[in-house]
């Protein structure tokens, strides 16, 4: 495009010497123009590289230069002239913006209030036919050429950019892939580069959480094997939905164990690490009340409980394995306490160590279990038992909630309203007609309220 704008001056030059409007000694300005943007393309090989804005801003300062100084050689001819300033005005506005244009147009009208202050040119107004033919010729084939090119650099955009759509598609749909593999935050950091796929780990503070399914092993007995999937999918994908909400690293799922980590991809802080492990095992532990629940109207009436282990402190954590396959996991004396807590927790029971204790006792309660001698550990370990948030804990001193097999209540008394209270003690005296035959002072085995 350049060559093409220079060729308007030769062109410029040429229909004027022919037709005698100028005078032979301007013959000089033809081979000027002709060489001039070959000279200037191999010269800017070798320098844009290292200065590619300013020496490309320079070289469109040259290029409204000699547009000047080359009309005010001709004495300023009215059309040729402007028609030169409009191709440096479009060509800047195409390529830079208005941001280029002004300061160029602007550099433009200086140079020529400059050459009119000293040399008072005079204009010559009418031009003849052949260059005036000529000067719009060029000048409209450079303008349809630049705005092709434009429209051509679009479509490519428009292509690149739907390129770039559907590999940022296939990324995503990749990372989803991985993710049910891998957790999410590891696969977004391996595929950015910023966790290099080798054999590496550290040492960091962490809360481990265990869990299982106490007596799944009878259950696995008693069900067939597709009913014992259903119901094992089921749990896990309900299971991790809830870590995945409280910001955990599911680490590995062992027939209905779970392993979740805190601390790492990335950490809060040691504190709000062993809060959100402790704030999620609570919450697993109130869900699998409406797991039980679909789970006695699928006719599997023994009742499943979890059971949950959670331990704070230092584990070496990263890449374990071989360079041809490796596992992204924790290991130390810390993971192996959790792991034991789990298995010596109760059915519905969450057991912690004193460190996490000490570190979440500010806002849930949890009662001293004592020590308790481990496999593994030379010495006793003093556990705690998680009883609720204390904030949950006052809510519940004005509610009594009863559930079993048949039979679920829940009594608020924070949200009854004195108008309800009748219509309350008619449902319960309705419902009671149905135990006449069993007294309910002969009852001796009523489950505590929850």
């Amino acid at each position: 495009m350049r060559i093409l704008g220079y060729f308007f001056i030769a062109v410029v030059v040429s229909s004027g010497l022919y037709t005698d409007f100028f005078a032979s000694d301007l013959l000089f300005l033809i081979p000027y123009a002709l060489l001039y943007p070959h000279i200037i393309y191999f010269v800017g090989r070798h320098v844009e590289d290292q200065y590619i804005k300013p020496f490309y801003v320079l070289k469109i300062a040259l290029d409204a230069t000699h547009t000047v100084l080359v009309a005010a050689l001709l004495s300023f001819p009215v059309i040729p002239t402007l028609l030169g300033f409009l191709i440096i005005t479009f060509t800047t506005l195409i390529t830079g913006g208005v941001r280029l244009m002004l300061p160029i147009v602007s550099g433009l009208l200086v140079l020529i209030g400059l050459i009119w202050f000293v040399f008072n040119p005079v204009i010559i107004v009418e031009t003849p036919f052949l260059m005036t033919l000529m000067s719009v010729i060029v000048a409209g084939v450079f303008i349809c050429l630049m705005s092709y090119f434009v429209y051509f650099q679009g479509v490519k955009l428009n292509q690149a950019q739907r390129k770039v759509q559907r590999e940022q598609e296939k990324y995503q749909s990749l990372l989803q892939d991985l993710t049910k593999y891998l957790p999410a935050q590891l696969c977004e950091k391996i595929l950015t580069g910023k966790r290099p796929a080798k054999i590496v780990n550290q040492r960091q503070k962490m809360t481990v959480f265990f869990s299982d399914i106490k007596g799944f092993t009878e259950l696995a007995e008693e069900l067939e094997a597709e009913a014992l999937t259903d119901l094992l999918n089921n749990y896990l994908n309900e299971m991790a939905r809830i870590a995945l909400e409280y910001g955990g690293t599911i680490d590995k799922f062992i027939g209905d164990s779970i392993m979740v980590f805190f601390g790492d991809l990335p950490s809060q802080c040691v504190k709000k690490d062993a809060h959100a492990a402790v704030a999620m095992a609570i919450a697993m532990r109130e869900h699998m009340k409406t797991l039980q629940r679909e789970w006695r109207a699928q006719g599997i009436t023994k009742p499943l409980e979890i059971r949950m282990g959670i331990n704070t402190g230092y584990c070496t954590v990263g890449n374990f394995g071989s360079d041809a396959r490796m596992d992204y996991t924790i290991i130390g004396r810390e993971v192996n306490l959790a792991s034991r807590l789990e298995s010596t927790a109760q059915a519905g029971e969450i057991l912690i160590s004193y460190e996490t204790y000490s570190l979440t006792n500010d806002l849930v309660k949890s009662d001293a279990k004592g020590r308790v001698a481990m496999k593994g550990f030379s010495r006793p370990i003093e556990i705690f038992q998680v009883v609720d948030f204390y904030t949950n804990l006052r809510l519940k001193e004005r509610q009594v909630q009863y559930e079993m097999p048949g039979f679920v209540m829940l009594l608020d008394k924070n949200s009854i309203q004195s108008k309800d209270g009748k219509h309350i003690q008619y449902a319960l005296k309705h419902a009671n007609t149905y135990f006449n035959d069993q007294p309910a002072d002969a009852v001796t085995d009523i489950p505590r309220a929850q």
